[in-house]
């Protein structure tokens, strides 16, 4: 962090004290020049209806704003009772981290929030928290937390401020986990989501996971941030909650992150940050600072913070990604071949030339953690992978239904190789993979070296699809080869995207009419996981639905349900003698293909049994432990037809 933005934090930080230590806020405070431009006079565009004097600002002051905005903020000036907005946390590993938010302060009130949990009928309190400026926001954070038992509580501002909620305990009781999937909450369509609130009250999600683009006002992110959280706190309040900030959430269109840099381009396809590492740190924190410390915490350039990092929710774990941090820019690494760096239109261009050496996707750190996490299954019984856009590009229409466009580089699709070996990765857990992003519900299954051998990537619709249309809409208007079988959609089966990825297209949720706000396939999804069968369930529902109608009012093509090990789809070649073990002992098996050393596949056992599948014809080795690999090594195993595969008695696993 360079000296000006060091002496501007401490500015910010000054303030008169008082009570038990709080920090008060002053008339001075709010009028010194460091904290009405908190991010210097260059930005001084940035939040300007939550820093300094806000309440006399147009939109809090009763004036309305006159800024050529689209959609009209919330008015933040609030009865000082209410000032508590909404609260969001997760619970691992005996850690309990809670992030609220507050709408802003006045002068004379303390920066300081309060947290206190219900037990036995009566209220203590556990914890305080300084509330940051800019930004307003409190962070707890609880040790040694029992996930077995559910809690309420609340946290509270002054005299009568206060948000409630229930911490809700771990479900690992449950036979079905449900995540709602979750991004791309216009706020061109302000105002309550009551209809996608009531409707995710009904599913009763286990977790909510927001992929992204949680409000896409730009330069304003703690007022977007609290319009969210007052669209969606009666579903949040009480259930583990995901918030992982998209580019719109940081100020952009797209963002390739590439590991901090600043970007310097209109567009920012050059790769970095259009706006200060003070408010992408201010982003991050509101919306992450909630979940599991991450794994490997380490900055990025300029001190940009990381978040990556896993959650376990009833037996399920989740590898919790930032696909957007250290991805390579396309602006002068590969030529420009439609109207911007990352469009491309050629019809003529080879998707292998902007495959190039040395770009990155997930980056080594991210990669690394991967591999360890589908190697570690502490208390997991089944896997996911949750991230901001999908590792395809599985969209042909752009903005408008006859705006096609061959390709385009803001998705996990570019670079090639980055991306096919972050597929190999979570191929290895045998994980299904969620995110957003794309506002056009999918459902793929990837082919990584061929057509349908690696992990399924549902793509979840936006909540609310307002703000840019996108289609399935092959040229040719035919199926590919093997299309799904009776399906209602006419364009499913094998393809390869733009950049040449090979996709097997099983369910898409076009648009039918943008101007009319039922039809343009906005919603949310539903993924059921099936812990008893090891299968997974994935569904897509109407934003305007009534979801106790049942599950004829979901998209066409959906529900879809696959099982655990089918994200795995290379072509089998034989079978290792079958593994039996001591009865309620189900432990985790991995499978080392030994001419290659590389891991194929690792995954916990079910009912004692467990047949090891491979994908040639040398000797194998096999690696069991009750959580994680290693205990027990079986080593030179040769692979069979099934029916002469044998078994292996195997006792006193650790």
């Amino acid at each position: 962090m360079n000296e000006s933005n060091m002496n501007r934090r401490k500015a910010i930080k000054t303030a008169a004290v008082g009570g038990a230590g709080a920090l008060v806020i002053s008339k001075d405070f709010l009028t010194a020049q460091e904290v009405v431009k908190p991010f210097g006079a260059e930005f001084s565009n940035l939040e300007l209806l939550t820093t300094g004097q806000w309440w006399k600002r147009p939109g809090n002051d009763g004036t309305p704003l006159k800024r050529g905005r689209k959609s009209t903020p919330p008015n933040l000036n609030v009865a000082r009772d209410k000032v508590v907005a909404f609260a969001l946390y997760t619970h691992q590993n005996g850690v309990l981290k809670l992030s609220a938010q507050l709408f802003p302060l006045k002068p004379g009130e303390k920066r300081e929030a309060r947290l206190e949990f219900k037990r036995d009928g009566k209220w203590s309190e556990a914890a305080k928290a300084e509330v940051h400026y800019p930004g307003w926001d409190a962070h707890f954070r609880i040790e040694k937390w029992d996930n077995t038992k559910s809690v309420p509580y609340r946290v509270l501002h002054g005299e009568k401020a206060k948000f409630e909620g229930l911490i809700r305990r771990d479900p690992s009781n449950k036979d079905e986990i449900v995540v709602a999937n979750l991004s791309c909450n216009s706020s061109r369509t302000n105002g309550p989501r009551k209809e996608i609130v009531d409707n995710l009250r009904r599913h009763d999600p286990d977790l909510l996971f927001f992929g992204g683009d949680q409000h896409y006002r730009h330069t304003e992110h703690t007022t977007g941030w609290i319009e969210f959280g007052l669209q969606y706190r009666d579903i949040i309040r009480d259930r583990p909650t995901i918030c992982i900030p998209d580019d719109h959430d940081v100020g952009h269109g797209n963002v390739w992150g590439e590991s901090g840099k600043r970007s310097s381009i209109r567009g920012d396809a050059d790769g970095g940050y259009r706006y200060p590492v003070e408010y992408v740190n201010q982003v991050q924190r509101q919306q992450t600072s909630s979940l599991p410390d991450p794994v490997d915490p380490e900055p990025v350039d300029r001190d940009i913070g990381v978040y990556f990092t896993r959650l376990t929710v009833g037996g399920v774990d989740f590898a919790i990604l930032e696909d957007r941090k250290f991805k390579s820019g396309p602006a002068g690494k590969i030529p420009k071949m439609g109207p911007r760096p990352d469009h491309i239109n050629d019809p003529t261009y080879d998707p292998n030339k902007i495959d190039l050496p040395g770009l990155e996707l997930l980056g080594p750190r991210q990669e690394k953690f991967l591999e360890d996490w589908s190697a570690d299954w502490t208390d997991a019984e089944m896997k996911g992978v949750l991230s901001q856009t999908a590792f395809c590009g599985a969209v042909h229409m752009h903005g408008g239904p006859k705006s096609r466009l061959l390709a385009d580089l803001d998705c996990n699709g570019w670079p090639q190789t980055p991306s096919r070996r972050a597929l190999s990765l979570v191929r290895r857990a045998w994980a299904v993979h969620l995110c957003g992003d794309q506002h056009l519900a999918v459902v793929v299954k990837h082919g990584i070296t061929n057509h349908g051998d690696g992990p399924y990537g549902f793509t979840g619709p936006a909540l609310v699809n307002t703000i840019y249309g996108r289609w399935w809409h092959p040229l040719d208007e035919k199926a590919g080869p093997n299309p799904v079988p009776n399906s209602p959609l006419p364009w499913t089966g094998d393809f390869k995207d733009g950049l040449g990825n090979k996709i097997s297209m099983l369910a898409y949720a076009n648009p039918e009419n943008r101007n009319d706000e039922k039809k343009r396939a906005d919603g949310y999804g539903i993924v059921r996981f099936h812990k008893k069968t090891r299968k997974v369930t994935l569904e897509c529902w109407p934003r305007f639905c009534d979801v106790t109608d049942g599950d004829k009012l979901q998209y066409p093509g959906w529900p879809i349900t696959i099982d655990q090990d089918a994200n795995d789809g290379r072509k089998i070649t034989g079978w290792l003698p079958e593994l039996r073990f001591e009865k309620g002992v189900n432990p985790v098996v991995q499978v080392v293909e030994e001419a290659t050393d590389e891991v194929l596949y690792t995954t916990r056992s079910k009912g004692n049994r467990f047949q090891p599948r491979v994908y040639s014809k040398g000797k194998h080795t096999v690696k069991i432990g009750l959580q994680k690999p290693g205990s027990k090594i079986l080593k030179g195993l040769d692979p069979k037809v099934k029916s002469a595969a044998g078994h292996l008695a195997v006792k006193d696993i650790d």
